[in-house]
């Protein structure tokens, strides 16, 4: 998962830093380093992508084209 497909997740299902840390168990700070760009653990951004994953949102990357998708808002699940 790279920075910005953070950023589109999250604003696309409408979540807060905290709302995002709180669910993959790990601290507002290390959301705010992934979104800079910053070098995390890989076992640390699959634990932040599975928790976006679980609240609807999927990833998608095709050459230089990276984004982000989310679930209809009716079928979304509460993170």
């Amino acid at each position: 998962m790279k920075p910005e497909q953070s950023r589109m997740a999250r604003a696309a299902l409408q979540l807060g830093v905290r709302d995002i840390a709180e669910a993959a168990k790990v601290s507002t700070q290390t959301i705010s380093r992934l979104e800079k760009g910053e070098e995390l653990r890989e076992r640390t951004v699959e634990d932040i992508k599975r928790a976006y994953e679980v609240a609807g949102a999927r990833f998608v990357e095709d050459g230089d084209w990276v984004g982000a998708m989310v679930r209809a808002t009716d079928s979304r699940a509460e993170v």
